[in-house]
């Protein structure tokens, strides 16, 4: 598990420095909560409210880029996990 974090954590290193439209920025949110997801045996659904938070949550933040879409990927799992979510 240590290893797939690292290598995680390495991937959305590297994606902090490509640029992304939001398209392609939902598209790799979609991608992380997924992983993130299933790692911890979670069942998530895509929808119009989870895509507003991620724009929304990206925008506060001012960028658009694979690591952010990391971070919010983990946040939003995280407050799931903890059944703080809306």
């Amino acid at each position: 598990v240590e290893d797939k974090i690292a290598l995680s954590d390495r991937f959305g290193l590297w994606l902090s420095f490509y640029p992304f439209s939001q398209p392609h920025y939902l598209d790799v949110v979609r991608h992380w909560v997924g992983a993130l997801a299933g790692e911890a045996s979670l069942r998530w659904v895509w929808d119009d409210e989870l895509e507003k938070e991620a724009v929304r949550w990206a925008t506060g933040r001012g960028n658009r880029n694979g690591r952010c879409a990391y971070q919010f990927a983990r946040q939003w799992v995280g407050r799931q996990l903890l059944g703080t979510a809306r």
